[in-house]
Parts: structure tokens; sequence; C-alpha cells
């Protein structure tokens, strides 16, 4: 299966400097196995983004990298 990306201009990018933020949501590799569940993340430097991708102007979850990568270690 092929992670497709989607890029997302930040809200907060060009409000005063010109200055763009993008960033690239990829749909978990479990996501629509069979039940139509999907989640999307997206890491930057400093925050995970977690959001539905069935509604992707919905809210988003954002999680600093040290608490993400306990999440996965405690659910692999």
């Amino acid at each position: 299966m092929t992670a497709q990306r989607t890029w997302r201009k930040s809200s907060y990018s060009g409000i005063s400097n010109g200055n763009c933020v993008e960033v690239a949501w990829r749909k978990s590799s479990y996501s629509g196995v069979g039940n139509g569940d999907c989640v999307e993340v997206a890491v930057a430097s400093d925050r995970v983004g977690v959001r539905d991708s069935k509604n992707t102007s919905g809210p988003t979850l954002a999680f600093g990298p040290r608490t993400w990568r306990s999440f996965l270690a405690t659910t692999r």
C-alpha cells in the first residue's frame, strides 16, 4: 500500500510576514482495513497532528513528539 500525501497550508501562514508552512498528512496503514475507520497523521519537528481522514476540515489533535512516541510504543 502506497501512502498518499496531502499537503495543507498552516492557518497561520502568511498572516503578517509571508512565511508559509505546509504539513503532509498520511493515512495510517491500518486505516480502512474492513471497518472504514480512517486516521491521518502529520509529523512536524515540534508536533504530530492526528485527524479523521473522512473529515479533513474537522478538528485536529496535536501531540508533542515525546507523547506521540510513547503512544506508539504503548499501542504496538
